[in-house]
C-alpha cells in the first residue's frame, strides 16, 4: 500500500494496522498460551513479567524486520530451520516443565515470593516470541503493507512497533487475567488437569511450529 504520508499521520493506514495487530494478538499461539499459563501458575500480576518479556521478544523481531534480517531468514533454509528447531525445543521444554509442575500446587506457587517469578518469567516470555520463525516471516509479509516507501522509514517502524507492542501487551494481560480468575474455582484435581492441559497446549504449539514452512506464511 503506497501512501504519501507516514503511518503516524495517515489515520486510515494506522487504523488498518491496529486492527490487524489486534486480530494477530488475539489469535491463539505460543504467546497466549504462555500468558495464560503464567497467570494460572504465578497469578495475573506476576504474569506481567512474562508479558513484558514477550513484548521485548516482539521488539527484537520487529528490529530484525526493520534492518532486513528477516528477509535473510525467510529466504535461507538453514537460518529458518535453525530458528525453528530452537523454537520447537523451547516450547517442548515449557510443555515438560508445565507437566512436571502439576504436583506442586498452583496456590502454593502463586504464594511464592516475587523473586521466584521475576527474571525467569521475563526470560521465558522473551524466548517464546524471539524464537518463533513463523512470526518473523509473518511480519515480513504483513508489515510492508503498512509502510509508505516515499516517507521516512524509521518513524514508521517506531509507530508500528509501539502500536503492535501496546496492543499485544493489553491482549496478553487479558489472557493472563482471565486465566488467573480460574484459580479460585478449581480444586486439587483441577490444578492437575489445568497444568497438564497447558502442557498439552505447549506441546501442540511445538508440533504446529515444527510443521511451519517458509511458503506457509506469505
Amino acid at each position: 500500500m503506497v501512501v504519501a504520508n507516514t503511518v503516524a499521520s495517515d489515520w486510515h493506514l494506522w487504523l488498518g494496522f491496529a486492527g490487524a495487530a489486534t486480530a494477530i494478538a488475539f489469535s491463539p499461539g505460543a504467546g497466549a498460551i504462555q500468558s495464560m499459563a503464567s497467570g494460572l501458575t504465578h497469578g495475573p500480576l506476576r504474569a506481567y513479567w512474562s508479558i513484558v518479556g514477550q513484548e521485548l521478544g516482539l521488539m527484537f523481531q520487529l528490529a530484525l524486520v526493520a534492518v532486513g534480517l528477516c528477509a535473510v531468514v525467510a529466504h535461507s533454509i538453514a537460518a529458518f530451520t535453525v530458528i525453528k528447531i530452537v523454537g520447537v525445543a523451547y516450547l517442548l521444554y515449557l510443555a515438560v516443565r508445565q507437566w512436571r509442575a502439576s504436583s506442586h500446587g498452583l496456590r502454593a506457587r502463586v504464594g511464592d515470593s516475587p523473586s521466584h517469578a521475576g527474571l525467569p518469567l521475563l526470560a521465558r516470555g522473551f524466548l517464546v516470541n524471539a524464537t518463533n520463525p513463523k512470526a518473523l516471516v509473518f511480519y515480513l509479509a504483513v508489515v510492508p503493507q503498512f509502510i509508505a516507501p516515499t516517507a521516512p522509514l524509521p518513524s514508521q517502524y517506531v509507530v508500528i512497533g509501539v502500536t503492535f507492542v501496546a496492543v499485544d501487551f493489553v491482549v496478553m494481560g487479558i489472557y493472563a487475567g482471565l486465566s488467573g480468575r480460574l484459580l479460585s474455582a478449581i480444586g486439587a484435581r483441577g490444578e492437575l488437569i489445568v497444568n497438564r492441559f497447558f502442557a498439552s497446549l505447549f506441546a501442540t504449539a511445538a508440533v504446529i511450529l515444527a510443521l511451519v514452512r517458509r511458503s506457509g506464511v506469505a
